[in-house]
């Protein structure tokens, strides 16, 4: 394997954070090389030195950038991971969202900030739906937003292996994920449509200087992502996704981040959960 130009590298790393706020240490130059080796075979480029420089001086089409940070970012992904953020949400966020509607009929949105391939989105979907089956009445709705418009395009069409849904209980499954019944689906499983009907999937970056997202969210999932960016982009993107909560509201994120969430309108009330309170 050819080891990265050290220039070139740095200038592409550059541009990565730029666009994406996703810092690429050198250390993730393997990595890079081998994310991008089918995009260097596809232009018929000798190495991914070449590649690069192509990239980074224009030589390519515009949408190739967008190709490259599809296939950078990770989309690490998995139903029910950190099940404990879905038992507070289920025991806790929404009995306090129907109380504190009154005589109102509650209305929660969630929005998973960094949706990947929308596991967690449908994850929450499953909650709130079973939420609902208990006998307890509220309006609700997911949104999951990513930057990667191929994770997008995979969440919206709910389509899973097998094994990826390990990790839901047995009654969810029967309830939330349908089997292929047709041999070229074979393997595969696909989340119910009433659930999919509950749940909207855009692309956005959480880099930009604003959100096409309302401002009275209920929670926010932002988890294992602010790992990626630095000390100013963690503080930057923080405060955005603050401002789109409504107060009383939650941004839950991931247990290697709780330690970087610093905004003057959200207090801790567990390690990794966040409430948003009047100031």
């Amino acid at each position: 394997m050819t080891s990265l130009q050290t220039d070139t590298s740095e200038r592409f790393r550059h541009i990565i954070r730029t666009l994406t706020g996703i810092s690429l240490p050198a250390s993730k130059a393997p990595m890079i090389e081998q994310r991008l080796r089918k995009r260097m075979v596809m232009w018929q480029l000798p190495d991914v030195n070449s590649y690069l420089q192509a990239l980074v001086n224009g030589q390519l089409p515009e949408d190739e950038l967008r190709q490259v940070i599809d296939l950078i970012t990770t989309n690490t992904t998995s139903f029910f991971r950190e099940k404990e953020h879905f038992d507070f949400l289920r025991s806790h966020i929404v009995p306090e969202l129907i109380a504190n509607a009154g005589v109102k009929k509650a209305r929660m949105k969630v929005w998973s900030a960094a949706s990947s391939e929308g596991a967690e989105a449908y994850t929450i979907a499953m909650v709130l739906s079973e939420a609902c089956r208990t006998g307890v009445r509220f309006d609700w709705g997911v949104l999951g937003t990513d930057i990667s418009r191929r994770m997008i395009k995979k969440a919206t069409i709910g389509v899973y292996d097998e094994e990826q849904i390990s990790t839901v209980a047995p009654d969810l499954a029967r309830r939330y994920i349908m089997t292929a019944q047709t041999p070229r689906m074979d393997g595969k499983v696909r989340i119910v449509p009433e659930l999919r009907q509950r749940v909207r999937f855009r692309h956005m970056n959480l880099i930009d200087l604003s959100y096409p997202v309302d401002r009275d969210v209920s929670v926010i999932f932002l988890r294992n992502i602010l790992i990626y960016f630095d000390a100013p982009d963690k503080a930057a993107v923080v405060q955005r996704l603050a401002d789109h909560l409504q107060i009383g509201g939650y941004l839950i994120v991931g247990h290697a981040e709780s330690m970087v969430v610093r905004c003057d309108s959200l207090e801790q009330v567990k390690p990794t959960i966040f409430k948003k309170i009047a100031r």
